[in-house]
């Protein structure tokens, strides 16, 4: 990696690429410390230590503290995320989308374009339910008056829609990927004081041998969870594809032996994100009507909330964890049924000429790699479920609070691994380029 890097910043081109990145992420960085105009921030800070949620912590971590200091960007790209994910799933549910999407580059950029006015729209709505549900209860510097609710929902609107708009920026003129290293840096941002956070409660103040053991496995555990996310992301079922040979003209071409990679995390990130966000929608709704709940609805709140997950003194409330297990295996499943679909390959393969050895072209490949399908999302799961419980467990056993989760540490090692291979393709383009030129 740092190799990769050090070659890059030899190259002019990539050079200003990644300067140009840089100075996008100083910007947002900056944009994350701007207060919204007439909210009352040390009423928010207050507010937020005294929720006892993993709701607002995983929005939190999400943003990068903006949430947490109120600031412009405290909704920061979550509209945009959402907007893309309903986009993906109404274009498999929708011809008139689908068609949009096979119609090359013409059809993406309409797309792209709706994603835009959904996300707007979506930051609107999540502001003005912020802004209603949070100024009844105070937040607001000059009182319950129309102004300061507009004022509010105008500056959390623009910050999402200026944050997606650097997104875009940094895909076209930057190293790429740019709406994934905006959600990538407000993630990192809160590393430091997570690990501080541990230090305080692992090791400072501990002996010398007994705090050198808890450093020791604290760094253990968060290299080998990464090795693992590594492992997970990079693990590809590599199916065999031999291709007819066939005249064309006076030549014998094809016969080649191919393959069909299946990645084994084929749905990514997205289960945790639909798990996690379904498991605590009741509990953000409940705090933004200012409702704590009593009796049976207490405790399924109590439930869903992650920080009581794992807890020995209240193992009643994992109940929760296993409803999130559950979860996260039927949206993986769900989610690759409508981005993965073994009949259009199957046909494909069968136009061009292609099987696999030893099973039949048509209805019996696509049951095949249907078989085939459903094992490795199994798998890769159950890779996303110990991902994601680990830091659950270590937080209900030993109350090791951070925002970092499994989530954070699978799109951290994701959106890294993805950079450098595009640094890397555009290094070998021009390389190619060079060649050609001399």
């Amino acid at each position: 990696m740092f190799t990769t890097l050090k070659n890059a910043f030899k190259i002019k081109e990539i050079r200003m690429k990644l300067l140009f990145t840089f100075c996008m992420l100083v910007v947002i960085r900056f944009g994350s410390q701007l207060p919204v105009p007439g909210v009352n921030r040390e009423y928010f800070a207050s507010w937020f230590e005294q929720q006892t949620g993993g709701a607002f912590n995983f929005f939190d971590a999400f943003t990068g503290g903006s949430f947490l200091r109120m600031s412009v960007f405290a909704l920061n790209i979550t509209p945009y995320i959402t907007s893309s994910i309903i986009m993906q799933l109404l274009t498999i549910a929708i011809p008139k989308l689908e068609e949009m999407q096979k119609d090359g580059e013409d059809g993406r950029k309409k797309i792209a374009s709706i994603t835009r006015y959904v996300t707007v729209a979506l930051a609107l709505i999540e502001s003005s339910a912020m802004a209603i549900g949070f100024g009844n209860q105070g937040l607001l510097q000059d009182g319950k008056n129309i102004l300061s609710y507009v004022t509010v929902i105008a500056a959390l609107t623009a910050g999402s829609a200026f944050l997606m708009w650097i997104g875009e920026r940094i895909t076209d003129k930057g190293v790429g990927n740019g709406i994934s290293i905006v959600l990538i840096i407000n993630i990192i941002s809160r590393l430091p004081e997570d690990f501080n956070s541990l230090f305080e409660q692992f090791v400072k103040g501990k002996s010398i041998g007994l705090g050198a053991a808890a450093a020791i496995i604290i760094i253990a555990i968060i290299l080998a969870m990464i090795v693992f996310v590594v492992v997970l992301n990079s693990a590809v079922r590599k199916i065999p594809v031999q291709y007819a040979k066939k005249i064309q003209g006076n030549k014998m071409v094809g016969g080649q032996m191919t393959f069909l990679p299946m990645k084994v995390n084929t749905a990514g990130v997205i289960p945790i994100i639909f798990s996690s966000s379904l498991m605590q929608f009741p509990i953000v709704i409940s705090t933004l009507v200012g409702y704590k709940g009593t009796g049976v609805w207490s405790k399924i709140l109590n439930g869903l909330n992650q920080d009581n997950w794992c807890n020995p003194n209240q193992l009643v409330y994992s109940i929760g964890l296993v409803i999130y297990i559950v979860l996260t295996v039927f949206f993986a499943y769900f989610y690759t049924s409508l981005t993965f679909n073994p009949l259009e390959i199957s046909n494909n393969m069968k136009r061009q000429g292609g099987f696999i050895p030893g099973i039949r072209p048509g209805k019996p490949t696509c049951d095949y790699l249907t078989k085939v399908l459903d094992a490795i999302i199994f798998i890769g799961a159950v890779g996303l479920v110990i991902v994601a419980v680990v830091p659950f467990f270590f937080n209900g056993v030993f109350n090791a609070s951070v925002s970092f989760g499994g989530t954070s540490l699978i799109i951290i090692v994701s959106v890294v691994l993805e950079t450098i291979k595009q640094i890397e393709s555009q290094m070998l383009v021009r390389n190619y380029k060079g060649f050609l030129n001399d």
